[in-house]
Parts: structure tokens; sequence; C-alpha cells
């Protein structure tokens, strides 16, 4: 009787002990699960453009047996596209996933961390972000908006726009109605162009209907999913607006900082990874695009060299203005051209010349 009532007691010790134990770990548990809500700039039915996000989300999901869960929310279902990142900041919502350079308005050096006129490829820029100071300039910059920007895709350059005719010289430009964004309009509208930024989803009709000329958007693969080669029979290259788009999943301050250590590296990493499949698909699926403009009735050629070398002045004029005005763009600059002048040693020798 002796030993059984020792037994009992036994049992009952350890059933105490492991209720505290499962007390004390469940809190734990629950504060290191994630539920967010996700709002993206662009459809996630857009290749390389839209569905970078969701496949973050599912690797997060899949990696953590769904301890973290992203809810990926299409462009302007709970904020408008372009107010992404001042909701964030306010606490409206806890991220976002963004193209920076929408925040010109506010934030005048967003877009030197989204696109930049005659400036990085994509792995340069992923050297600069990582490696040359651009994560700490985007996080300073950000955190006074209580934002913590984590690069999390990139793709390579965009076309430089579809045109209903041709373009021979910066006097085609001169009073052309376009739509354009980020620095590369600026630089247009020095040129005389007319210039407004549409949404993607609205740019096929205001071609159609001819409210614009031409206009830029993004990749070949995405600007014929949204049917410009219907409208415009003209794509240039290459994207000197733009070469390279860099995305970034941006959250709440006081979000990231509540989130942990672990938590913290989890979404570095899934980022990374963001980073690498956004740009391997972007790569692999033009090509088959351009190929078969042919058999769609659309020429594809480059600018001609001189507009090019004009265009490369006009927006250096611009960027230095910039420069001028803005103490954070100036930093950013700067900090951008310093690396660029550095790595060039390295690009010039390197690497095969292109035409080789």
């Amino acid at each position: 009787m002796l030993a059984f009532i020792k037994v009992r007691s036994g049992i009952a010790a350890f059933v105490v002990a492991l209720t505290g134990f499962v007390a004390l770990s469940a809190p734990a548990d629950a504060q290191d699960r994630v539920r967010w809500r996700v709002p993206i700039a662009f459809p996630s039915s857009l290749p390389a453009l839209g569905d970078n996000m969701p496949w973050v989300a599912d690797r997060l999901a899949a990696a953590t047996n769904r301890r973290v869960q992203l809810r990926v929310i299409e462009p302007g279902e709970m904020v408008p596209a372009l107010e992404l990142s001042e909701s964030v900041g306010n606490g409206e919502i806890s991220a976002g996933y963004n193209w920076l350079g929408y925040d010109q308005g506010r934030i005048p050096a967003s877009p030197l961390f989204s696109a930049v006129p005659f400036g990085m490829e994509p792995w340069e820029y992923m050297a600069w972000w990582y490696y040359g100071g651009g994560a700490e300039l985007a996080q300073e910059i950000y955190g006074k908006i209580n934002v913590h920007p984590l690069f999390c895709g990139i793709t390579g350059p965009e076309t430089a726009g579809w045109f209903k005719a041709p373009i021979s010289s910066l006097e085609d430009i001169n009073g052309l109605k376009i739509r354009f964004a980020g620095l590369g309009g600026r630089v247009l509208e020095a040129l005389g162009a007319s210039v407004s930024l549409i949404p993607g989803g609205e740019i096929f009709q205001s071609l159609e209907r001819g409210v614009i000329d031409a206009s830029e958007f993004s990749l070949p693969i995405v600007d014929q999913r949204l049917g410009f080669n219907q409208v415009a029979k003209w794509n240039y290259f290459p994207g000197w607006h733009q070469t390279f788009t860099a995305f970034h999943l941006i959250v709440n301050r006081d979000e990231w900082n509540g989130l942990g250590e672990a938590n913290q590296a989890l979404f570095d990493m899934a980022c990374q990874a963001g980073v690498a499949n956004n740009l391997a698909k972007s790569e692999a699926t033009q090509g088959a695009i351009i190929q078969g403009f042919p058999d769609i009735g659309v020429t594809a050629t480059r600018l001609p060299d001189d507009v090019l070398r004009e265009l490369q002045e006009t927006a250096q004029t611009v960027l230095a203005e910039q420069a001028a005005a803005d103490d954070d763009f100036k930093r950013v600059y700067e900090s951008q051209q310093a690396f660029s002048e550095q790595y060039q040693f390295w690009k010039s020798l390197g690497y095969l010349p292109r035409d080789f």
C-alpha cells in the first residue's frame, strides 16, 4: 500500500511538472507564431513581377511547419499600391511587398533602392546592398517612417518601353505622351515628354484610347501578358531607366523588433532566397517571349547609341539635381557611385565583353 501511495505521488508530481511545462511553453510557442497579411504592389498572376512574394510566403510556411504564415493580399484589396509604405509605417498593416520607387513623393531617396537610370546591374546592386552599405542606408532612411525594409526580390532590366511609332532621335521624345515611373520619368520630362504614372492595369486602355503614345512597365513576359503588343508594335531596349528592378518586403518596425532574433533570421534567409528565385526566373523567361515577337508583329530593337548617350547625359544632370536637393538622396547616390567605381575594376577585367 505504501508503495502504491509513493507511485501515485510520483505520478502526481510528474503531472504537475508536465502541466507547468505546458503552461510555460504554450505562450512562448504562441508568441513565436507569425500571422501577417501582406499586401503586394503587383498582381500575383504576373510572372517575376508579382509571383515572388507568394513564393517567399510558401517557403516560410514550409520551413517552419506553418508556424510563420503570410497571407498575400492582392493590390488594392486592403490599401492602394502607392500607399503601402505609409500603411506599414503607421501600423495599419504589419508588412507589404513593395517597389520602393513609388515612395518618391514622400522619400526622395527611395528610387535609388528600386531602380536607377544607367545604374547598377542586378548582381552589382546585390553586392552593394549586402556588402556595400546599402541595407544600412535603407534601414536608416525608412526607419524614419517606422519601416524596416528587407531586400526580397530583383529582376534584370525592363524594356525601354512600348511605342506606337519608331524612335530615331530625341526629337521623337519631345512632346510624347508616355507612362513612366521613377527617376526615368524625370529624365524624359527634362527632354520635353509629357509623363504620367498610370497603374499597370490601366496602361492597355490608355494606349488603346490614345491617352498615351507609349509606356514602360516591366519585363517582356509581363508586358505581353498585359497586351501591350496589341496596341504598340515597337518594343525598345535596353532598359536604361531600370538596369535593375528591386523589390522589398517592408515590415512595421515595431513588429520587426518584436519578432525575436530567430524569426528575424528566418525572414532574412527567406528574402535572400526570394532574391535568387526572382532573378533566376526573370532571366529564364524573357528570351522565348522576344523570340516570338515576329509572329505577333512586334519589332524588338535597340535605341540608337546616340539617343542612349544623350539620355545618359540628361540622367546624370537629373540625379545631380536630386542629390543637391535632398541629403539622404545624396548619401545613397554617392554610396552607389563609390561602390560602382570600385566594382568597375573587377567588372571590366573579370567578364567577357558583351560582343565577344
